[in-house]
């Protein structure tokens, strides 16, 4: 079995009583978990990262791609192009 683990620290700023109900209002935390999506409105927030930004967005890409390399799966085929493995 072949596994990867992909960690990403993400440290945001101090937002104070006022930032927070002004965020909140703007519906981006309503439907995120963690209640922030790095690419909304809340990026502004973002200090610093360190890790993976993909995997912030949801997938952490080049881990992805490893693990498609690993087991020889072709993902840089253009779709009209048949598959060969």
């Amino acid at each position: 079995m072949c596994r990867r683990t992909c960690t990403t620290e993400v440290s945001f700023k101090f937002l104070n009583e006022t930032e927070c109900e002004l965020y909140w209002q703007t519906g981006e935390p309503r439907d995120k978990a963690g209640a922030y999506g790095i690419q909304g409105k809340d990026a502004v927030f973002v200090e610093s990262i360190t890790g993976s930004y993909s995997n912030v967005v949801g997938l952490p890409l080049k881990e992805t791609a490893e693990l498609l390399e690993y087991f020889k799966v072709p993902f840089w085929l253009d779709e009209s192009e048949p598959s060969v493995i």
